[in-house]
């Protein structure tokens, strides 16, 4: 199979296309046939060795944990799932190797969920990882009908998919943002607010009593701002910035989970959630890839083609 590999660690330059053996498939996993893969900034940080103080590396490495596609096989006591289905999930495993920028990957049914029908396979593998870390920090700090949350880059990726959750539960959404983003948030259900200093002060103009919870996922300034404005800190969670824990709150690292999957899937078959993708790119430009998500200055997913041919 082809497949974007590293053969060490290292930058964007050391992605090849690489012509790999077809993956084993264990009992309790699947044989996906990759139709697009998610881009990360977790895909190159860890392929630049970021993880592996914590996660054992093997080579060539395959990045990639977001995935869409479509069941090809099964291996043993892997019920759950059937030749042809189409799927997706966050397929972060115990150690890294192979992943999702691949023509196949084999993944464990637990990580893996029905592909929501309302959405393209480009949108799809947009959402696992985004989606889940969203999904987790609001459950992490309870958030619900009722609540008043402060979320922090609410415009991003993360943000847009927590914006969306929160907004579905029925919570009122303060999110902060650049003015240009204010209309896309408002889009969305969110009151925005312009981020930087003075931050609390016009949150404070929208909700003089603080807010019930907040949601970080930028850090920095934002987790002193957010303590500020809390009635209590044990509502707080951020995947940006360890102090969350420090004072009271929660650090997210996210999950793989097939039901928080399904969650997402009826979110957005119900049209309360929607993934916006800013640029789908072929599997073999999958460095440009990184390099346009290490700038920041997307809107929306970046996403892999493998076997889309060309849908965007």
């Amino acid at each position: 199979m082809r497949a974007m590999a590293m053969p060490r660690y290292g930058g964007p330059e050391t992605l090849t296309l690489m012509e790999l053996p077809d993956p084993k498939v264990a009992p309790g996993e699947v044989l996906v046939r990759v139709e697009a893969a998610g881009i990360n900034p977790v895909d190159w940080k860890m392929s630049a060795g970021g993880l592996d103080p914590i996660m054992v590396a093997h080579f060539p490495l395959i990045p990639g944990w977001d995935v869409a596609g479509v069941v090809a096989g099964n291996g043993l006591d892997s019920p759950e799932f059937a030749p042809g289905d189409e799927v997706f999930g966050y397929i972060r495993k115990d150690s890294a190797e192979c992943g999702a920028y691949a023509e196949q990957v084999a993944v464990p049914v637990r990580m893996l969920a029905r592909k929501p029908r309302a959405l393209s396979w480009a949108q799809t593998a947009g959402l696992p990882l985004a989606g889940l870390t969203a999904l987790q920090a609001a459950d992490r700090v309870g958030a619900t009908t009722g609540d008043t949350v402060l979320v922090h880059a609410a415009a991003g990726g993360v943000g847009s998919l927590a914006t969306q959750i929160l907004t579905a539960r029925g919570a009122r959404v303060i999110g902060t943002a650049g003015p240009a983003n204010h209309d896309f948030l408002r889009g969305l259900g969110a009151e925005p607010v312009a981020y930087g200093p003075g931050l609390a002060d016009r949150v404070r103009a929208l909700a003089p009593d603080g807010v019930d919870a907040a949601l970080d996922f930028v850090g920095g300034e934002a987790i002193d701002v957010s303590v500020e404005l809390l009635r209590s800190p044990a509502r707080l969670a951020s995947v940006a910035d360890h102090r969350a824990a420090v004072v009271g709150g929660h650090y997210v690292w996210v999950r793989p989970d097939a039901p928080g999957l399904v969650t997402l899937a009826a979110l957005a078959d119900e049209g309360r959630l929607t993934v916006f993708v800013d640029k789908v790119l072929p599997l073999h430009q999958a460095a440009e890839a990184w390099r346009l998500n290490a700038g920041g200055h997307t809107r929306g997913k970046l996403v892999l083609a493998v076997g889309l041919g060309g849908e965007s």
